[in-house]
């Protein structure tokens, strides 16, 4: 390639301009965009920033958007909770500290209509309620926005209690000594959030009728509550007060910790679109470093026509360093184009199941775009592009003379840390990052000596076939494919390494998709509960258990139900017992569902100690503790192990238990869960219910409306339409992650691309020599495609190894899923793989092999 005049008269004129070295740097760019192998440099670095920008635009938003609405979906920037009335001090504290106070009173009390009774959750808020957000409620004209509560003598109901005692707006209620009117039905409550709060209908009155009701009397189970809403530094400077206020028991809600999740399914999402967006980095990435050399190797000639007209090493850098930077600049603004229009389809996907409006995008993911696709350029192309620099000018005349190429090892460590630092931006997590650095170079030796091996493996079972006694042989294309491969084993090997680590991201990405939606729909099978029934009393459970025979298609056991609260650990208070980060765990703040069970019940897993025996059962130990069974995950919070002992209140009695196993609980599986279990023999005493699960497959089945005629105590709690938006939820979210697969399969294939059209002058020069020799078109063909599928062949088999042994890490270490071996990767990804290395190579070569013998080795000089 010749330098062109623009360039020679640029260099003449050299000054330290900066315009000027930009406006040279665009014009060679601008006639470099017809060579292939800067349009694949523009599409890898398009492709990084698309992925990037796409995923961490909708992070972002989703992270702003739970930021800015916790305070409404927790009804303040602070909820405080106690059993008593809050004193007057504390309330002047928080106002003068800059808040805004709503006072709010819950318990639980029957209400009648009439002959009907029905149990409800009672909710009494003031004149300040809502202090953020409002609530949807039809107060007779349909549902509309209310930013405020019920007057006095007023109540307004959800439709559950409408529905079981046949309320109408209009309509009077009796709750305790008074007479309420109903005068809204509730869709939703201004500081609800998606689930269910309680099971329990819900009836919202003002706080200043809650003395006509006579409900509040000595022992009554009554829970007052402040919501306090203020700026961020006006909830910093109540910390100390705060911290206080919990050592005396009083349950503190703060917007900074406990701010509302997205649940399992989400968070495991979040986790796959961040992991499928650093493999579509990595795979631009290696794209990126195999095109450089393509993009080196072509203008090694015009650098030393350069250095002839009197460039020096910093200008030949300044110069080719800013021909990439448009690139960079070019692509980044492409693919945050792309990324945007993704991160819209990601949200288009979602956002009717997610639990808050997100904000408009921010421009922190765009700046971290670009960001990665020149920290990409400097990792992945950097330490080849400096061949240019140290070009000669006598290469003009002695055209032998190229630099040397940059040492392999050098490419690796500049493109690793990259990568890592990379890793670190994205994750959050240095130690996460640095083990997957480390492993992966690691892997990565592994792999050069694996890969050698099975390369030479390969090549000599191609050479064992039999060689044909014809030019259309298809034995005779595959030992001149596999000669080809082996005169040029060190840059085959480099092809079959990035090949395989190309196939190992795209099939891992592929594989988590798959194991995903598995664990996704194992999690809510055809027979899931769709109906819960509490407050079964134990006179009643034999023929309540009657009812549900022959009616029902699944249904768990019935479990009894004592209440009780944690009120000490290992002998002392909860919150000295516990590490600081457990002292606001929502279990230490309310009372627990205590139950007993003589059996590990259905979807519980041991994992430490031995659930009750015979050596344990005795509930008179000599040291006046009992066997008890603890959720593994609340034991880590709480920082407790086996051995240890935790004292609950029930009523007026204390019981303490020692901890002898730990269990492992899905949370989502739509079944009575408990964080205690007790042995049979304990709780018996205490007063107690019953809950139960079950699948009524029926819709029109007469039994639930049996059950409240037969049970009226029972509440009955249909989760049907709670099933169905988590079942349509995890389709939306298999939409989206099938999205962002798809830009990984795009950057694999940029990889392709990239190191085929860098090995093109090659291959054009192998077959010319072919050609002189008497080759004809047929023959060649076939040689080329059986040089690339023999490529593809053992990439495939690499990759599968290397998908396999990273797929187990990331289930074990990172989203919580049980690893798994999948024996039709090991033929799939083969078998693609030369099917797909084939049918490209072979595509990209269709033009050399209708050159002319003189042309394709005339090509010789620019590898």
């Amino acid at each position: 390639m010749m330098a062109s005049g623009d360039t020679r008269r640029g260099l003449r004129r050299a000054s330290p301009n900066g315009l000027h070295w930009l406006g040279l740097a665009a014009r060679g760019l601008k006639r470099d965009l017809r060579a292939a192998d800067v349009r694949a440099l523009f599409v890898a670095l398009a492709l990084a920033v698309a992925a990037s920008t796409m995923i961490g635009f909708f992070l972002d938003r989703l992270e702003r958007g739970l930021t800015r609405q916790a305070g409404q979906m927790l009804g303040g920037d602070l909820v405080l909770e106690q059993g008593e009335p809050f004193s007057s001090e504390l309330k002047r504290t928080l106002r003068e500290a800059g808040m805004t106070l709503s006072d709010q009173v819950d318990l639980v009390s029957m209400i009648s209509r009439g002959e009907r009774f029905q149990p409800a959750s009672l909710k009494l808020v003031d004149s300040a309620y809502p202090l953020y957000g409002a609530s949807r409620v039809d107060v007779g004209n349909g549902v509309e926005a209310l930013a405020r509560g019920p007057a006095p003598g007023e109540a307004w109901v959800d439709p559950r209690l409408e529905s079981l005692i046949d309320l109408e707006l209009g309509d009077e209620v009796r709750v305790g000594r008074t007479t309420l009117t109903v005068t809204g039905i509730i869709e939703r409550e201004a500081d609800q959030s998606g689930g269910f709060s309680s099971f329990n209908p819900r009836l919202m009155m003002h706080v200043d009728d809650l003395d006509a009701t006579g409900l509040v009397q000595p022992g009554s189970r009554v829970e007052y509550e402040i919501l306090a809403a203020g700026p961020p530094e006006a909830v910093s400077s109540l910390d100390a007060r705060l911290e206080a206020l919990k050592r005396d028991g009083v349950e503190v809600r703060d917007v900074r910790v406990d701010r509302p999740g997205l649940g399992r399914a989400l968070e495991r999402a979040e986790k796959y679109l961040a992991l499928a967006g650093l493999a579509a980095v990595l795979l631009a990435g290696v794209a990126v470093a195999m095109a450089t050399r393509r993009y080196v190797d072509r203008h090694l000639d015009t650098a030393a026509l350069l250095r002839c007209f009197g460039a020096s090493q910093q200008q030949l850098t300044r110069l080719f360093a800013l021909q990439l930077g448009w690139l960079a600049l070019a692509a980044s603004a492409c693919g945050a184009l792309l990324g945007l229009a993704g991160q819209a389809g990601l949200l288009a996907l979602l956002t009717a199941f997610l639990p808050l409006e997100l904000p408009p995008p921010g421009p922190l993911p765009l700046a971290l775009g670009v960001l990665t696709a020149l920290a990409v350029l400097v990792g992945f192309a950097g330490p080849t592009l400096l061949r240019l620099k140290r070009v000669s000018a006598l290469k003009v005349l002695r055209r032998e003379l190229d630099p040397l190429p940059a040492s392999a090892w050098l490419v690796v460590a500049m493109a690793s840390l990259v990568f890592g630092g990379l890793m670190w931006l994205y994750s959050g997590d240095l130690w996460l990052s640095v083990a997957l650095l480390v492993g992966g170079l690691m892997m990565l030796v592994i792999l050069g000596g694996v890969g050698a091996l099975l390369l030479s493996a390969v090549l000599r079972l191609a050479a064992m076939l039999p060689q044909g006694t014809h030019a259309a042989s298809p034995t005779r294309a595959l030992r001149l494919g596999a000669r080809q491969l082996g005169r040029r084993r060190q840059a085959s090997l480099g092809q079959l390494l990035a090949f395989a680590v190309t196939f190992a991201a795209m099939a891992m990405i592929a594989l988590v998709r798959g194991d995903l939606l598995t664990a996704w729909q194992d999690q809510l099978p055809e027979d899931t509960p769709n109906y819960f029934a509490i407050n079964i009393q134990p006179q009643e459970r034999d023929d309540f258990v009657e009812t549900l025979a022959g009616s029902v298609d699944e249904r768990s056991a019935l479990y009894p139900m004592v209440r009780g609260r944690i009120t000490a650990l290992n002998g002392e208070p909860p919150m000295d017992a516990v590490p600081e980060s457990g002292r606001g765990d929502n279990a230490l703040r309310r009372e627990l569902n205590l139950t007993w069970r003589d059996a590990l019940p259905e979807g519980n897993r041991l994992v430490a100690g031995q659930w009750f025996g015979a050596a344990n059962q005795d509930a008179d130990a000599s040291d006046g503790t009992v066997p008890i069974s603890l959720e593994d995950d609340l034991a880590g919070r709480l920082g407790l192990a086996l051995g240890d002992t935790m004292s609950f209140t029930i009523g007026a009695a204390t019981v303490t238990g020692r901890i002898t196993s730990l269990r492992d609980l899905d949370w989502d599986s739509f079944r009575p869960n408990f964080y205690v279990i007790f042995p049979p023999g304990v709780l018996e005493r205490f007063g107690h219910t019953y809950i139960t699960a079950f699948h009524l497959d029926d819709a029109e089945s007469p039994l639930p409306g049996r059950i409240v005629e037969d049970f009226p105590a029972v509440s009955l709690l249909n989760v049907e339409a709670i099933l169905g938006q988590v079942r349509e939820l995890l389709t939306q979210v298999t939409r989206s992650v099938e999205l962002v697969l798809g830009f990984v399969l795009l950057a694999g294939i940029s990889v392709l691309y990239a190191a085929l059209i860098a090995s093109r002058p090659l291959r054009a020069h192998e077959s010319g020599l072919l050609r002189v020799f008497g080759a004809g078109d047929r023959l060649i063909s076939r040689v080329q495609g059986a040089e690339f599928a023999i490529l593809g062949l053992a990439s495939g088999l690499m990759g599968a190894l290397l998908a396999e042994l990273a797929a187990a890490g990331i289930y074990a270490g990172w989203l919580d899923l049980a690893p798994r071996l999948h024996l039709w990767l090991w033929l799939g990804l083969p078998l693609g793989g030369a099917l797909l290395v084939g049918l490209i190579g072979h595509g990209l070569s269709r033009s050399l092999r209708r050159q002319t013998p003189m042309a394709s080795l005339g090509l010789l000089g620019e590898t």
